[in-house]
């Protein structure tokens, strides 16, 4: 069992940044991909970011690419999605989710843990 914790989240101002972060405990997200969503009320939870756990590779959704980064900490144990130059558009809950497996997927129904949610809000 994988618990996730988000953090992070909060009020920024567009062309703002912030940066969210995800830690696992209860086992090490070695063996897993995590990934990063959002949720705005009324729609689905949309995947904007992945990362394996071994080898570091990462994917990224159109709409987050060149300003998103994300990243993984060993030591911590810990994922870290870096939100710069952040739009109105980006407003939204944000979970991150672990997938048991060396694949990063997109679609949410393949992950097995998920995060509480943070939420993001970006002011015109």
């Amino acid at each position: 069992q994988v618990q996730l914790v988000e953090s992070g989240g909060g009020l920024v101002q567009a062309g703002g940044s912030l940066r969210l972060s995800c830690a696992a405990s209860g086992r090490s997200f070695s063996g897993y991909a995590v990934g990063w969503f959002r949720q705005v009320p009324g729609k689905e939870r949309v995947f904007i970011a992945g990362v394996t756990w071994i080898g570091g590779v990462t994917y990224y959704a159109d709409s987050v690419k060149g300003r998103f980064t994300i990243s993984r900490d060993y030591t911590k144990n810990t994922v870290y999605l870096q939100m710069n130059s952040l739009q109105p558009e980006d407003t939204a809950v944000y979970y991150c989710a672990a997938d048991y497996g060396t694949r990063t997927s997109s679609r949410a129904y393949e992950y097995d843990y998920w995060g509480q949610g943070t939420q993001v809000t970006v002011s015109s």
